[in-house]
């Protein structure tokens, strides 16, 4: 079974990574015709434009989906550096009124953005909103003349406030790498900087973590539950429960450890919520994991106690487990069918856990009907309490 999860996720991991519409394709209102075009390579947002080198200028139209509604977008130019820290924004976003409004801003910090003159000219400002997306249009002065190649960085965000200044963005995968040097002659963007590598590692930690919290410990739990109601199935099933969690722990470890080298390097980026469950998952796997190895021999006075410690610890594991996975897809904030396969693989194992246990409880009632009625050497019936 967990073999066949790993291969369903495995398929899900490589399909999520599915084709956006070719830029190419796309139409404008104003019927312009741009020499270019890009798929940008995070946030699903398009980049198109006409390079007019004689003039230095270079007239762009930027198509992005808001986070939310009442969200914002973001396309800019970093004269000084390749990540948001200096880069001479465009912003747009839906007014009260109802009307898009396009402006320009200094971003002089990681803390705010400050309305105002870019050190460029920026000429022919205006935005529209429709069928989803937002589209800022400008025609922008390059920073130095006679140069093709630009910093470029683009963001989406979730709100604005009353006085018109964008709210922070997210820090999921895709808004970490959304900067990149743009060659306006060739089309080709690189670099990426370190969003590219923390995008890796989170989508490393992702995996791991949902593999062993989300789906490899809730399938121990049931094997240990259910196959140990077939005689034939002891001692097997007890071999196959063990290394399953041993093996789901270490799968675990890995991804905290990776959890936590990207707490490291995201200073001032916090998740408390996500890093405190992850922490006490790690403690509590531990305990459950040096039980295998401490387990007292069966009839052992203090085997009840042991049993009752054990069970708990596991399900008290698969339920954080699951909650953190959930919590780590909100904070990646990745294509919604990662959490449509999920959640798809998940309802399956309660569906198979609902079956097994019904079937379960037939198997033990019955077997302890038949012992209750089959009589003793002194014409008595046993009578034996059993319950899975």
């Amino acid at each position: 079974m967990a073999s066949c999860l790993f291969v369903v996720i495995v398929v899900l991991l490589i399909s999520s990574a599915h084709a956006q519409p070719t830029c190419a394709t796309q139409k404008f209102t104003n019927k312009e015709q741009y020499d270019r075009c890009v798929d940008l390579p995070q946030l699903g947002c398009y980049l198109h434009w006409s390079l007019d080198t004689a003039r230095n200028t270079v007239a762009i139209v930027f198509i992005a989906p808001p986070a939310t509604p009442d969200g914002w977008v973001s396309w800019a130019i970093n004269p000084t550096g390749e990540g948001m820290v200096g880069s001479q924004s465009l912003i747009a976003y839906t007014a009260a009124n109802g009307s898009m409004v396009v402006n320009t801003y200094n971003v002089s910090s990681y803390g705010g953005v400050v309305k105002g003159k870019l050190d460029f000219d920026v000429m022919d400002m205006k935005a529209e909103h429709s069928d989803g997306v937002m589209r800022i249009f400008a025609t922008v002065e390059l920073p130095e003349n006679g140069r093709t190649k630009v910093n470029q960085v683009w963001q989406v965000g979730g709100a604005v406030t009353e006085e018109g200044v964008p709210v922070r963005h997210a820090f999921g995968q895709g808004n970490l790498g959304s900067k990149g040097i743009l060659d306006l002659l060739s089309g080709e963007i690189s670099g990426g900087g370190s969003g590219n590598s923390k995008t890796k590692k989170r989508n490393i930690h992702g995996i791991l973590n949902a593999m062993s919290w989300g789906v490899l410990f809730p399938v121990g739990i049931m094997i240990a539950r259910y196959l140990r109601t077939f005689p034939a199935a002891d001692p097997a099933w007890f071999y196959l429960h063990g290394s399953l969690q041993v093996s789901a722990y270490g799968i675990g470890v890995a991804g905290w450890v990776t959890g936590l080298k990207l707490g490291s390097e995201s200073k001032g980026v916090e998740y408390t919520a996500h890093r405190n469950i992850g922490i006490t998952l790690f403690c509590l796997a531990t305990l459950q994991v040096l039980a295998l190895f401490l387990r007292p021999k069966k009839g052992h006075k203090i085997r009840f106690y042991w049993n009752i410690y054990h069970h708990g610890t596991g399900f008290a594991v698969a339920i954080l487990g699951i909650l953190n996975v959930f919590k780590g897809l909100e904070i990646l904030s990745p294509s919604s069918k990662w959490r449509l396969s999920y959640i798809i693989i998940i309802s399956s194992l309660g569906i198979i856990a609902i079956i097994l246990e019904a079937f379960t409880w037939i198997v033990v009632l019955k077997r302890k009907s038949n012992k209750a009625t089959k009589p003793n050497g002194n014409g008595d019936t046993r009578r034996q309490s059993s319950a899975p």
